[in-house]
């Protein structure tokens, strides 16, 4: 069966597909959403449509961080730019360019720039003393950390 043939067959049954439950984990969906599927699907197609389901709430992504965390961005990733830096990781270089250019972000990502909370006690270490203020500012500073803090509430009450 190819996916077009799958796709009109999920439509034809018209059977309601679960939804995950706000903070609910992908484990926790899979276990409830497999079994109601199974008796319409295959094992391995009501998997698939699961995690289908699970994954396009966090293919949601979002870009209304505030022009503070933009410019620490900007700020972190011109300097190195310029000066050169062997501070942080691929990942939080990654970040910083996201957030630089505006780009929309992942439940995910926020999640992420949250949890860099934890490195806020190093955000006033100069940039050419050392890797904790570039990369509190490459993650958006505390403008950045503090709307990521805020908008993972606001989602998760969805």
């Amino acid at each position: 069966m190819d996916s077009l043939e799958f796709l009109t067959k999920i439509i034809k049954c018209k059977m309601p597909i679960p939804e995950p439950k706000p903070a609910e984990k992908q484990s926790d969906f899979m276990i409830r959403c497999v079994p109601m599927l199974t008796p319409y699907h295959s094992k391995d197609q009501a998997i698939a449509i699961c995690y289908d389901a699970f994954t396009k709430i966090e293919l949601e992504s979002y870009n209304d961080y505030p022009d503070g965390a933009v410019n620490n961005a900007k700020r972190a990733v011109e300097w190195k730019e310029k000066n050169g830096s062997d501070c942080g990781t691929q990942v939080g270089w990654t970040r910083a360019g996201q957030l630089a250019r505006k780009e929309n972000i992942s439940r995910d990502t926020i999640s992420r720039m949250a949890s860099f909370k934890r490195h806020q006690q190093h955000k006033d270490v100069p940039y050419s003393e050392g890797c904790g203020g570039i990369m509190w500012d490459a993650w958006g500073g505390s403008a950045g950390v503090n709307w990521a803090i805020s908008k993972l509430k606001e989602i998760d009450k969805k």
